[in-house]
């Protein structure tokens, strides 16, 4: 019984606890959670294909060329302005706040189409919110910005939900252990940003 649970779920599991590294990597601002999450979405493009999650499915393809970047990134400007010490985490630039909010509004709609257009899925309006969110928020997270935090906390709720309604348990309940812990990683980033005598 319980080897067949596990055999049943043994990609939610790995990838629940390449999630878990992963989140306390970021949490450090350790460039090796690029490494960790490499390996971590290329698992879950199987995974969410399996579970019809295709928006998610998709994200993961991003996810990978992202992940990329945000190692070249951090390894190449490891201290963005205007924080010099520490961490090296910044703002979101206020100008690109609407522009952004626009991006992830026409994001969410024309992935909500494409989902109730050319697939099956039974919950296109979460994944595609979900998906357009974190576009963002992995953007945000590879040039250090302290709010790509409020961001993942906005998608961790919904996809905890969501994964417990589409049966994957242990990631369900890993991204609602990232919400605790998301709301920890502000407050460490936030310290140490205004500890910079730039800011």
């Amino acid at each position: 019984m319980m080897t067949e649970f596990i055999l049943a779920h043994w990609l939610d599991i790995v990838t629940t606890v390449l999630g878990l590294a992963y989140i306390l990597l970021e949490y450090r601002a350790s460039v090796w959670m690029w490494a960790v999450g490499f390996a971590m979405q290329a698992l879950g493009i199987v995974l969410y294909y399996q579970k019809g999650l295709y928006a998610d499915c998709g994200m993961e393809f991003y996810y990978l060329s992202v992940t990329v970047y945000g190692w070249w990134r951090w390894k190449t400007h490891p201290q963005p302005l205007p924080t010099k010490k520490g961490l090296g985490v910044g703002l979101f630039p206020r100008r690109l706040i609407l522009p952004w909010l626009a991006i992830i509004a026409a994001l969410w709609a024309v992935i909500y189409w494409l989902l109730v257009t050319f697939t099956n899925s039974t919950v296109p309006l979460a994944d595609s919110f979900t998906t357009a969110l974190s576009i963002v928020g992995i953007w945000a997270l590879a040039h250090k910005y302290l709010e790509q935090w409020f961001i993942w906390i906005a998608v961790d709720v919904v996809t905890s939900v969501l994964y417990f309604y589409k049966d994957i348990p242990f990631k369900a309940s890993l991204y609602a252990l990232y919400v605790v812990i998301a709301i920890f990683g502000y407050f460490k980033w936030r310290r140490e940003m205004l500890s910079s005598p730039n800011i």
